[in-house]
């Protein structure tokens, strides 16, 4: 199965394409180095990553950022860049997927665990979070038959708190998470919001 890979050159995006490749051909697409460029925060740079591409089988976005900062330092501006990269980038993935994504193929796409569990500075983050489950759950009812589209919740990443300087015993291995997406791409759930898990 052809699968594009938006966010192909981060940590996940690195391990996801190691889990994938042996089964399925990836093709990465990021803001630079990759097979494909694209901008997740401007509609007409993922149609036309959508042109470019042809027909997948899959997408899976790893993709997107949103400002962590305390309330009181967050601007109307980091509101406005968090809603409009990782949340409608990703929102858009899915608008922009019909004609793309072969007839019963699945769009995965990325939340994290501060949608369900806050902390001080997550305000944007965990808009954009929940906000793209929520997106999910409702999708995959309209589009139920055309294609299946879910979210993983990767956690803490292991290392991603080591790179913080925390302890990356309380985190879960990138090859770990990659196994949460390849399942996604390869079983039947849809409007799910799928949780990684040490192993």
């Amino acid at each position: 199965m052809r699968v594009l890979l938006v966010g192909a050159t981060g940590l996940l995006g690195t391990e996801i394409r190691r889990c994938l490749e042996p089964e399925h051909e990836v093709i990465g697409a990021s803001r630079k180095g990759s097979d494909v460029s694209v901008d997740l925060s401007n509609k007409a740079s993922i149609v036309a990553m959508y042109d470019a591409v042809g027909k997948v089988g899959a997408v899976v976005c790893v993709g997107g950022a949103a400002k962590f900062a305390p309330m009181d330092a967050l601007a109307d501006d980091d509101y406005a860049f968090s809603l409009a990269n990782k949340l409608m980038g990703q929102v858009n993935l899915v608008r922009c997927a019909s004609g793309h994504v072969e007839e019963g193929g699945s769009v995965t796409l990325t939340s994290g665990t501060l949608s369900q569990q806050p902390m001080i500075g997550s305000a944007a983050v965990s808009i954009v979070n929940a906000g793209v489950e929520g997106f999910v759950r409702a999708a995959a009812l309209e589009l139920q038959g055309k294609m299946r589209v879910n979210v993983v919740s990767p956690g803490w990443v292991a290392e991603t708190l080591a790179s913080m300087g925390k302890d990356a015993a309380q985190g879960i291995a990138a090859v770990d998470v990659a196994k949460v997406y390849k399942r996604a791409i390869d079983e039947t759930m849809t409007g799910q919001t799928l949780l990684a898990a040490k192993t």
